[in-house]
C-alpha cells in the first residue's frame, strides 16, 4: 500500500515536470525551434489542427524556422494563422516555403521572459509540494485506518520528502538552464 502511494506520487510528480518542459518550450529564446510553433492551429478543410499535422517545421539555421505546407493550397492558411498567433512573427512566403525570420530578442523582453519562467518553475514547485500533501494525507489515512504503524507512516513520509526534493532540484535545475539560454545573447 505504501508503495502504491509511492509510486503514485512519483507518477504525478513525473507529469509536473513533463509539463513544465512543455511550458519551458514555447517560452522562445533568440534561436529558431520547431517546438516553437507546435501550439499554432489551422483550418484545415474545415477542422481546426496543429500546424504539425498540415505542414513540415524545421530550423534551417538558428534565427530562421522553414515551413513547408504539405499542399500548395495550404501556404497562405498556414501564413495567416502564424501571423495571428501570440508570437509576432511576420513569415515570408517564397513559393511553397514560408520562412520565419525570428527577431532579435531586446535586453527587456528578455528580463520579462526570465520572470515568465521562474513564475511556471513555481507552479511546477507548488504542483509537486501538493502532491507530496496529497501522499502524506493518505498515509495518515492509513494509519489512522490502522492499516500501518507509525514507524511505516513516518518512513514512507520520509521517502516522500525525499522525492520531492529530488523533483524540486530537477526544476531548479531546468530553470537554471532556461535562464541561461533566454540571457545569452
Amino acid at each position: 500500500m505504501i508503495e502504491e502511494i509511492n509510486d503514485d506520487a512519483r507518477a504525478r510528480m513525473k507529469k509536473s515536470i513533463e509539463a513544465l518542459k512543455h511550458e519551458l518550450s514555447k517560452i522562445r529564446t533568440g534561436r529558431a525551434h520547431p517546438s516553437l510553433l507546435d501550439h499554432i492551429k489551422v483550418d484545415y478543410y474545415g477542422s481546426e489542427v496543429p500546424l504539425a499535422q498540415a505542414a513540415n517545421v524545421s530550423a534551417e539555421d538558428s534565427r530562421t524556422l522553414a515551413v513547408t505546407p504539405w499542399e500548395k493550397g495550404m501556404v497562405s492558411v498556414i501564413e495567416k494563422a502564424i501571423m495571428t498567433s501570440d508570437l509576432g512573427l511576420n513569415p515570408n512566403t517564397a513559393g511553397s516555403v514560408i520562412r520565419i525570420p525570428m527577431p532579435p530578442l531586446t535586453e527587456e523582453r528578455r528580463r520579462d521572459l526570465v520572470k515568465v519562467v521562474r513564475s511556471e518553475g513555481e507552479g511546477a514547485r507548488v504542483a509537486v509540494r501538493n502532491i507530496r500533501r496529497d501522499a502524506n494525507n493518505d498515509l495518515k489515512e492509513l494509519l489512522k485506518e490502522k492499516e500501518i504503524s507509525e514507524d511505516d507512516e513516518r518512513r514512507a513520509t520520509e521517502d516522500i520528502q525525499k522525492l520531492t526534493d529530488e523533483f524540486v532540484k530537477e526544476i531548479d535545475k531546468m530553470l537554471a538552464v532556461k535562464e541561461a539560454e533566454l540571457m545569452e545573447i
